[in-house]
């Protein structure tokens, strides 16, 4: 048996422990009507909702610029975050985020529609409970459970081997870095990386001067997807002296913007150049 199938097993054991358990609960009745209205409570929805739980998701978790599941979403009516819109389908439950308009979840709260906010993951733990939170909240927990041991196990087989750990950078338009206290700071600590920005005191999210960046001379630099047209922001990413760095070949895309399993692609991206490095 390969460590790969022993540790899918040990997966699948404590998702069924985790199942018995929560059968023994007392369980409350499913929503049945569920409209999502946030792109990151999308993404977890169209991963754990049952067949037809799920009456729409947002437009912008159609586009595949910011959505890990495009392709899955557009299989759905889109809605655009306007409480009109979404009080006409009659959900029994809407999933929003922290940031989703104040004024639309509080109207529809008004108008007696349950509404549940979910926070963005800075996270990978918060992956894991997000999961759980919404697994909770469409009666899936069992599903939940199992997609969170799958998770856990899948992030284990990826995890780099003891030795030496390259400097990397998350580096995007006007200068903006991550630090190893986010979300995308731990999948660059996944994939076998120390960031580089946290020599110049970034911990989370911050502006990073690109002279300070080239003097801190990291082994690689990551760089968020460019988008269609042209911006005066994103014109730090062609300066010369960055272009003098080493640049990643696989970009921050869809799988780095909310935490889902889908971050664990980019994981994986990143442990292939981190190999490439060394040799």
């Amino acid at each position: 048996m390969t460590a790969r199938a022993a540790r899918r097993i040990w997966a699948w054991l404590r998702a069924s422990s985790a199942a018995l358990a929560l059968a023994a609960a007392p369980v409350a009745a499913a929503p049945e009507r569920v409209v999502s209205m946030n792109l990151c409570t999308d993404q977890l929805a169209l991963m754990l909702a049952a067949p037809g739980q799920l009456l729409s998701v947002s437009a912008l978790s159609q586009d595949p610029r910011s959505s890990a599941m495009a392709e899955a979403a557009r299989r759905l009516p889109a809605n655009h975050g306007r409480a009109e819109e979404v009080f006409l389908m009659r959900p029994d439950l809407v999933l929003a985020g922290s940031y989703t308009t104040p004024a639309t979840r509080s109207m529809l709260s008004r108008l007696g529609i349950r509404v549940e906010t979910l926070p963005p993951a800075a996270s990978l733990d918060e992956v894991r409970s997000n999961l759980r939170t919404v697994g909770r909240l469409l009666g899936r927990e069992v599903e939940a459970e199992a997609m969170v041991a799958e998770f856990d196990a899948d992030l284990a087989a990826l995890a780099p081997a003891e030795g030496e750990r390259p400097d990397a950078a998350l580096y995007q338009a006007q200068g903006y870095a991550s630090g190893p206290e986010t979300l995308a700071g731990e999948i660059l600590a996944a994939a076998g990386f120390d960031n580089a920005a946290a020599a110049a005191g970034v911990s989370g999210g911050a502006f990073l001067p690109l002279e300070v960046l080239v003097t801190l001379a990291p082994d690689l630099v990551v760089s968020g997807g460019r988008q269609p047209g042209a911006s005066r922001a994103e014109e730090v990413l062609d300066h010369p002296a960055l272009r003098a760095l080493h640049r990643s070949e696989a970009p921050m895309g869809s799988d780095w913007v909310c935490g889902t399993p889908h971050v664990l692609a980019a994981v994986e991206r990143l442990s292939g150049e981190r190999r490439a490095l060394a040799h």
